[in-house]
């Protein structure tokens, strides 16, 4: 049986532009076919779980029936009540399978990956506590069945993003684009996949697939034969940071292309993030709808909350630990592994001394010119390319599986 995985051939490409050949034609004449939108988007999401992968589709429609009450159950309760402990109840609830399928692995509780596991989870449960959180907050004060189900399901980004907003995903399917707004949508389509392919079967393939498994073998056996340490790691290290940036921005690439043919703006997931003067910058620039996410929903949250309890006395001190959390629990996303975590706890450090760095120059009227602007992108790239080496989990391979 035909199985599809998202973007990975040329023949997914074929086969889901000629699927969107009406969907197109509709939006092309003011029309927005929704049934059409629908029953494509669950042919594909059908063509990604079928064969071997049937358990896969099996856990999503169990996750959805699951969401869908929670979200239901919980926009229904917020019309009369906001008790916070039923908030907090909700929330742990929407994320306890993504939850039971991080600590899987650790405690080897394979039934559960096989009950509740499936591609896209993570960017699923994003969309869906993002939801809990803004009809807590009174931004969304309706539950929409067909909606929710369109918004959770959109195909484009079911299985890696970019994370898009329930909201703004709704603004677009209220109505269709007039001719020329989906025209232009349209010469964007051309250019995204045209970058899209340039990153990700090009530039990536010839980092990831040529390069960097003879460069992780060099690694591992000359820091073996030398006591830990080769420079072959710095050279693994840059291959490494460059593919997972080409990789992912490729796909993010076909992921809003294919949005747009659909008449929907997803929101772009990268801005020249090795351009970054600081490590601020980089994640306003990196994996973009990610990270606003973390800074709208836990970040500023947690500041919030902190400064509502009193817990510290000073700003700086709440923001600190509010990036050291934000961060910690974006590692532990990633999965229970010492490399995920010390990778998050980077990020949060990094933060804390950028802030520092920031308030340092401003206090101290630092020159602010070209070689400066150029001496921070060189140590910017450097750091987020060490933050990298860790994430990658070759120093685990290096120092503790000999």
């Amino acid at each position: 049986m035909l199985n599809l995985q998202p973007y990975a051939d040329p023949q997914y490409f074929i086969i889901l532009l000629l699927a969107l050949v009406p969907l197109a034609i509709g939006l092309y004449f003011g029309k927005r076919l929704a049934w059409y939108e629908v029953l494509v988007s669950l042919v594909f999401i059908f063509l990604m779980f079928d064969g071997e992968k049937y358990h896969e589709g099996i856990a999503l429609i169990i996750y959805m029936i699951w969401q869908w009450l929670l979200v239901w159950t919980y926009t229904l309760y917020r019309k009369k009540y906001n008790q916070t402990w039923v908030f907090y109840v909700t929330t742990i609830l929407v994320i306890l399978p993504l939850v039971l399928i991080k600590v899987a692995p650790v405690t080897n509780w394979l039934q559960v990956t096989t009950l509740l596991g499936f591609m896209g989870i993570s960017y699923l449960t994003f969309r869906s506590v993002g939801m809990v959180m803004e009809i807590r907050d009174g931004s969304i004060q309706e539950f929409k069945p067909w909606l929710f189900l369109r918004f959770m399901l959109f195909m484009p980004t079911i299985s890696s993003g970019p994370i898009d907003r329930y909201r703004r995903f709704a603004k677009d399917v209220e109505k269709a684009p007039t001719r020329d707004k989906y025209l232009e949508m349209l010469g964007k389509v051309v250019k995204y996949l045209f970058i899209g392919f340039l990153y990700k079967f090009i530039v990536s393939h010839a980092l990831g697939t040529v390069l960097m498994p003879n460069v992780e073998h060099m690694a591992i056996v000359s820091a073996h034969a030398q006591g830990g340490w080769s420079w072959w790691i710095i050279a693994y290290m840059y291959i490494y940071g460059l593919n997972l940036f080409f990789d992912f921005a490729g796909y993010s690439m076909f992921a809003v292309a294919t949005g747009y043919v659909m008449g929907i703006e997803v929101p772009m997931n990268f801005n020249l993030p090795f351009l970054s003067r600081n490590l601020k910058e980089f994640w306003n620039r990196w994996h973009m709808t990610l990270s606003f996410w973390f800074r709208d929903f836990v970040f500023m949250r947690l500041v919030f909350l902190m400064m509502k309890k009193k817990w510290f006395k000073s700003r700086i001190t709440t923001s600190n630990v509010a990036y050291i959390i934000n961060m910690l629990i974006m590692g532990f996303w990633h999965g229970l592994k010492w490399y995920y975590i010390a990778y998050g706890l980077f990020h949060g450090v990094g933060l804390v001394i950028n802030d520092m760095w920031l308030r340092y120059k401003k206090k101290h009227h630092v020159p602010h010119n070209k070689f400066t602007n150029v001496l921070a992108i060189v140590i910017t790239f450097n750091v987020v390319m060490i933050s990298f080496l860790l994430f990658s989990g070759l120093l685990d391979k290096i120092w503790f599986q000999r």
